[in-house]
């Protein structure tokens, strides 16, 4: 039960702190994924000095806007008006780490003009991992789970896109493979979701993409249940534009996690050749909006969004990133309510979160003490989760 009134503001998360979480991710994770690009794609040197200059800018120089002719250069300047300049640990953590994977791409010639233009950097990872044996099993388990009750269908479809959000390739770089690990619900409005559904005519259904490879994979299956129970008319899945935050979803690789599936024997390879279907047919329209990689919270969406997402039964946002956009990147206490701080959002939203960063809202206070009490580092971990929905 949320008991406590949202406070009208909270501090901003920054990275200044020694040994906060957001300091490790631009002092650390950030210059272990430069050598992970490195490594895994032979970028030439003029490539490579680029990415060595971004590391020294990074960890001793002030934040340098894009070159005039960049790609959406205005655009960025706009977002980074009172950002550059400043020291990188100085500044907003969720500005700060957007705009190292713009600079990234940058640094590496993804927009061009020349020969590396479009390459994903973060493709040798996303495709290992869809390639991996993990994801021939998962896809297998969906025979057993034809036979089950309808509503356990439903639940094990929204469990499994829930905790597919671990499937973070960004994460993993600074936290290791986190499968085995204990998986703890900290917040489950599940049934919300259902009844809400349940009780609206079918609409359309939008949801807000996060990661690519394992976690996309039941995300589309989830969506596909929609779709084939009827609760959804059609889906409208909203993916980054160019490449985010290593593994964060495009169009490219919603087809390429759609294959996989049809792939597959079985009851999956059936539900691939439904969502290829369903996307040739116009029922699962993907979009992607150059919002979704503003360093900004969804409380500032641009009007041609705003009307976008209006149009939705119900909003799925997915994952880390969503969630701080969501209910801003800020250290609100943990019981603030998280109807509250999404009361802006424009249609009904469904919040599917692993915790991987330091806000967390929506517990109840004895919930809040047991995990203060764990001794566990449950903000960040990856292995804590919430369901929140707010109609």
């Amino acid at each position: 039960m949320e008991t406590e009134s949202a406070p009208r503001s909270a501090p901003v998360i920054t990275c200044q702190e020694a040994g906060s979480f957001a300091w490790s991710v631009l002092a650390e994770r950030h210059p272990a994924l430069v050598r992970k690009v490195r490594d895994a794609t032979p970028y030439p040197p003029e490539r490579q000095r680029a990415l060595d200059a971004l590391m020294a800018e990074v960890t001793d120089g002030v934040i340098a806007p894009l070159p005039e002719d960049a790609h959406g250069a205005d655009r960025w300047a706009r977002w980074g008006e009172g950002q550059l300049r400043r020291p990188w640990f100085e500044v907003p953590f969720l500005w700060s780490e957007s705009y190292f994977y713009r600079r990234l791409l940058e640094a590496v010639g993804y927009f061009g003009p020349g020969p590396w233009q479009g390459l994903d950097p973060f493709a040798p990872f996303k495709a290992a991992e869809l390639d991996g044996p993990a994801v021939e099993a998962e896809l297998a388990a969906l025979d057993a789970l034809s036979g089950r009750p309808a509503d356990a269908q439903d639940q094990a479809m929204l469990s499994s896109a829930l905790w597919g959000n671990k499937a973070d390739l960004g994460f993993q770089i600074s936290s290791g493979d986190l499968d085995g690990k204990g998986e703890h619900l900290v917040a489950d409005d599940g049934a919300l979701l259902w009844r809400h559904l349940d009780a609206s005519p079918p609409g359309p259904v939008y949801v807000l993409a996060d990661n690519a490879g394992r976690e996309l994979l039941p995300d589309l299956l989830l969506i596909d249940r929609l779709l084939h129970t009827g609760r959804a008319a059609a889906v409208v899945l909203h993916v980054k534009p160019y490449p985010y935050y290593v593994s964060d979803a495009t169009t490219a690789d919603v087809v390429a996690c759609v294959r996989r599936i049809a792939q597959a024997p079985g009851r999956a390879g059936e539900i691939g050749a439904r969502l290829h279907d369903a996307l040739a047919g116009g029922c699962l329209l993907v979009r992607a909006h150059p919002f979704s990689c503003a360093p900004l919270p969804y409380a500032e969406m641009p009007p041609d969004l705003r009307a976008d997402l209006a149009q939705a039964t119900v909003t799925i946002s997915k994952g880390d990133l969503n969630y701080r956009r969501l209910v801003g990147d800020r250290r609100w206490p943990a019981t603030t309510p998280f109807a509250e701080l999404t009361a802006h959002f424009p249609s009904p939203l469904l919040a599917l979160r692993t915790l991987k960063s330091d806000v967390a809202v929506g517990l109840s206070e004895s919930g809040l003490a047991a995990l203060d009490a764990s001794g566990e580092d449950w903000r960040t971990s990856g292995t804590y989760a919430v369901i929140q929905f707010r109609p």
